[in-house]
């Protein structure tokens, strides 16, 4: 192997870091005095800033898609396990009924120390929540909804959405910031409750900041029914004047101006003719609304 071919073999690591200290100086050497591998690294370079560039942000049911497949394959790779009371007792016979009555008071004394749950792992309403880490919601049918927690394992939670730490587990992984997945499936199930303060400030915030058009989207769909509520028709107004989804945008102006327009909306859409709104049929749906109301498309 020749020292360029050598040399352009370790482009890569040498982008990422990972040469060592020798092969390194070895590389940087040999481009010292190569003018044909300094333009090769150039365009190795240029390959990665490109592939940077580009972001792929998965659609909320792929991510669950996989969440549920690699659930499944967890669940079916891992061997069969003797339980764990038989695991905890002694081998010797003579010393088994020794360790029986050792699990006998630790469950008294668990029981006495844990009130709270129950052993068919339903969520007591007076426990707390504490400082889980939520990892997956589902609908869990008759009004209720299961929740996968992270603690130092996962364990399921479950109880009706009026319950105080049912709803606040869903609205902290409302904003869950690593999960968009689980944004959406938690902002569905909000969506019920959305008459509520507490969740509709969930929606209207995920509305406004979210950085994911599914997520805003199913947030958008439960504020639906409360858009003559201000601080909803607020959010929209935000989402018409500078969302980066089209689709989005025209569903709130089909929001605010269903019904009576007022002169705060009509201001809104006057303010995005006089901006020169480039989205054609953004445009449109503008020019159509304040037709119906003989407003002019220019602000005054």
């Amino acid at each position: 192997m020749t020292e360029c071919n050598w040399s352009r073999e370790q482009f890569a690591l040498l982008l990422y870091g990972e040469l060592s200290f020798d092969h390194e100086e070895k590389v940087e050497a040999h481009l010292d005095r190569c003018a044909e591998c300094r333009a090769a690294l150039e365009r190795e370079k240029a390959l990665h800033a490109a592939f940077g560039a580009i972001e792929i942000e998965p659609s909320p049911s792929l991510l669950r898609r996989c969440r549920d497949d690699l659930r499944m394959r967890l669940m079916e790779a891992a061997p069969p396990r003797a339980p764990w009371w038989e695991r905890l007792l002694p081998q010797s016979g003579f010393l088994r009924p020794v360790g029986a009555l050792t699990l006998v008071a630790m469950g008294f004394f668990a029981a006495r120390i844990l009130p709270y749950a129950n052993l068919n792992g339903n969520f007591n309403a007076a426990s707390a929540a504490g400082d889980e880490r939520v990892r997956y919601v589902e609908p869990a049918g008759a009004g209720r909804v299961q929740i996968v927690v992270d603690v130092t394992r996962q364990r399921v939670i479950s109880g009706k959405l009026d319950e105080a730490p049912i709803r606040g587990l869903l609205l902290a992984a409302a904003k869950d910031p690593s999960d968009p997945g689980l944004r959406a499936e938690t902002l569905g199930i909000l969506n019920a409750q959305a008459a509520s303060a507490d969740v509709r400030g969930a929606l209207i915030y995920a509305l406004e900041h979210d950085g994911n058009a599914g997520v805003r989207e199913k947030a958008m769909s439960g504020l639906a029914p409360y858009a003559a509520d201000p601080e909803v028709r607020n959010a929209l107004t935000v989402v018409l004047l500078g969302d980066s989804n089209p689709g989005l945008r025209t569903k709130a102006i089909d929001l605010l101006t269903h019904g009576d327009v007022d002169r705060e909306v009509v201001g809104t859409l006057q303010e995005l003719m006089v901006r020169g709104e480039q989205l054609g049929y953004v445009r449109e749906r503008c020019l159509r609304v304040l037709r119906a109301v003989n407003a002019s498309a220019e602000t005054y």
